[in-house]
């Protein structure tokens, strides 16, 4: 996929890294390129729900914003991306170490970029999908 913006890193770390509930949040980018976003979280208490797996609010944020830097590395300079839709299917409870969120663009547009997110849990046994998220979002101009 070919960036309209060819300073697109500019963009997404401005998503990435400027917004205080993600930073707060402790979401780290592991890899960027035009439409593809990784990202991965060291579970902390503060993730857990009650019973002590990943809080379904996590997985859909890490998901959510993941794919939002996915997106906005593909947009215009004087655009920017918001979600306008996501679902989320919780395929599999999450109790493990750390999450890892892979965001690929599976149709960009003019108005509306589809992006699907997949994340793994990793614990002693290894890694497992945990969920799967599809988000829309909306291209605005500025």
């Amino acid at each position: 996929m070919t960036p309209k913006n060819p300073d697109y890193v500019t963009e997404t770390n401005r998503i990435l890294f400027e917004c205080p509930f993600i930073t707060d949040l402790g979401l780290d980018v592991v890899s960027l390129e035009p439409g593809r976003c990784e990202t991965e979280l060291i579970i902390q208490p503060k993730h857990l729900q009650q019973d002590g797996f990943v809080h379904a609010g996590v997985q859909a944020t890490v998901a959510d914003h993941t794919a939002g830097a996915a997106g906005a590395s593909l947009i215009a300079a004087d655009e920017l991306v918001l979600s306008a839709e996501f679902k989320i299917n919780l395929l599999r409870a999450a109790k493990g170490q750390k999450l890892k969120c892979i965001a690929t663009v599976l149709k960009p547009g003019n108005q509306l970029t589809i992006v699907e997110s997949e994340l793994y849990c990793e614990n002693s046994q290894g890694s497992k999908l945990v969920s799967k998220t599809t988000v829309t979002l909306a291209i605005l101009k500025k």
